[in-house]
């Protein structure tokens, strides 16, 4: 079973061996932020931190970027951000408010804040799109989280409800190789970003600039020229190179394959996540995946149709999805038109199960929705986790998963910056882990059914034609 699929990927996307040993999993928020803070803390050479972005009151993890480089000083740090949602506060206190006065305290060399700009919001769409909507148009949204030669893998974002009562997924790979390269991917990004600089003449604090150092064009004066520039440099990044074909040493036992979803600056689009993630889920649809189980989850449940339809039409004996239950969607009680989405996402379930049906896997595939509380009240958590899961026939635990930023939609598609790594390993203990990972993304999580959508608490009316609409403008949540 594995072998075709591996075959497919060494032709797609760099690949990387490492030992399972060297990949832990993390399972709440709270130890997410410990153990990013304790590695920041412990850095000796490089921090670099790629995020939708980090939170306007995070001072406590910029307080251990700080006391990083006050007593390391050859170590430096780069963050990168999506500039759209990292100054959409401004002149509020916002993530680039924050942040800048590192600049302050130490001096160029040692610290960069870049701010990705999308450039398909430009002109008249740029001048009088509101703030709140024009993210919808694109946005910087991998995380990687760099420290030294490791690195952590997420859906989340460094603010603090992805650090106290919002669940996701947490991969640490400790590899200088793997870290290198997703630091590679970081570099090439922010260099197709603003650069941020104090400016105390402003009421902000600073501005943001394209440095003479950038060989792009800005996205705002010149997006074909940026969209051409930016594919130059990314596409080679995200290819199989001579030496991933090389013979692992015989004690490495997992081969990670780095997936990146950069369609908005790639014409063509050679973008290796969808292809890699189909790959995966044809594989499923096979004969020989015959008794293989899988586990999917979003929490924003509005998976591509190409992805639904492949997952519908595998052999496997049993399918699982686990997506955010109404009462655990983050925009649960928003105000305005934003409160009607988890409304949505309501409504795209129930078709998801009207589809599993129609295709006769009812006995086969179950939808599960997670809830711990309710969004808004004392202990109500959100979900945001996301990721793939496969256990191969005969066996218990999971060989392959996975993790990343992407939510698989439209959006995921088409207008964001994703990334993700795929592991597929023949690691006891790793699959073990994978195993109690998928353990506990359930411990919350219960099935439904028809019948459950026919309740009147879950009906729904005109309104939520709005919020369809919303969700189909912006391609899924963010």
């Amino acid at each position: 079973m594995l072998g075709g699929l591996t075959s497919d990927l060494d032709r797609l996307a760099p690949k990387f061996h490492i030992d399972g040993s060297n990949i832990q999993i993390l399972e709440t928020p709270d130890q997410f932020f410990q153990t990013l803070k304790s590695k920041i803390l412990g850095a000796k050479r490089r921090i670099y931190l790629s995020t939708l972005y980090i939170g306007k009151a995070e001072h406590e993890l910029i307080s251990a970027v700080r006391t990083a480089l006050q007593t390391q000083p050859d170590l430096k740090v780069s963050f990168l951000a999506d500039a759209l949602r990292g100054t959409r506060e401004t002149p509020e206190p916002s993530c680039a408010s924050l942040l800048t006065p590192l600049l302050a305290e130490f001096c160029p060399d040692r610290v960069e804040i870049r701010m990705y700009h999308t450039p398909n919001l430009t002109g008249l769409r740029k001048k009088y799109i509101p703030k709140r909507i024009n993210e919808g148009w694109g946005l910087q949204h991998m995380k990687l989280y760099g420290v030294d030669d490791e690195i952590i893998m997420s859906g989340a974002n460094l603010s603090n409800d992805y650090f106290t009562n919002r669940q996701d997924r947490y991969h640490i790979f400790e590899s200088r190789e793997i870290t290198d390269y997703f630091a590679k991917v970081h570099d090439s990004v922010a260099r197709l970003s603003y650069i941020v600089r104090t400016d105390t003449d402003t009421e902000a604090g600073y501005t943001l600039h394209w440095p003479d150092s950038n060989q792009a064009p800005s996205p705002l004066d010149s997006p074909s020229g940026f969209i051409s520039h930016a594919g130059a440099a990314l596409t080679p990044l995200i290819k199989p190179t001579p030496s991933d074909k090389a013979d692992p040493p015989s004690t490495h036992d997992t081969v990670i394959y780095p997936l990146a979803q950069l369609t908005p600056l790639l014409r063509p689009d050679t973008s290796t996540e969808h292809p890699g993630l189909s790959a995966v889920l044809r594989t499923l649809s096979e004969p020989t995946s015959n008794g293989a189980r899988w586990m999917f989850t979003a929490g924003y449940f509005n998976i591509h149709p190409s992805l639904k339809a492949l997952l519908l039409a595998s052999s496997a004996t049993h399918g699982t999805v686990v997506t955010a239950s109404p009462w655990a969607n983050g925009f649960y009680g928003s105000a305005g038109v934003s409160g009607l989405l988890p409304s949505a996402y309501t409504l795209l379930s129930r078709r998801f199960l009207e589809s599993v049906q129609r295709s006769g896997r009812g006995s086969n595939i179950r939808l599960k929705e997670w809830r711990k509380g309710t969004v808004g009240e004392s202990g109500g958590w959100t979900y945001h986790a996301k990721g793939l899961w496969v256990t191969l026939p005969r066996e218990k635990d999971p060989s392959i998963t996975l993790i990343g930023s992407s939510n698989y939609t439209k959006r995921s598609y088409s207008l964001d910056l994703e990334m993700n790594a795929l592991v597929i390993t023949r690691n006891e203990g790793l699959k073990r882990r994978l195993g109690q990972e998928q353990e506990w993304l359930q411990e919350h999580a219960r099935e439904v059914g028809m019948d459950d959508f026919a309740k009147v608490e879950r009906r729904v009316g005109i309104r939520v034609r709005v919020a369809m609409w919303i969700v189909t403008l912006l391609g899924g949540a963010l």
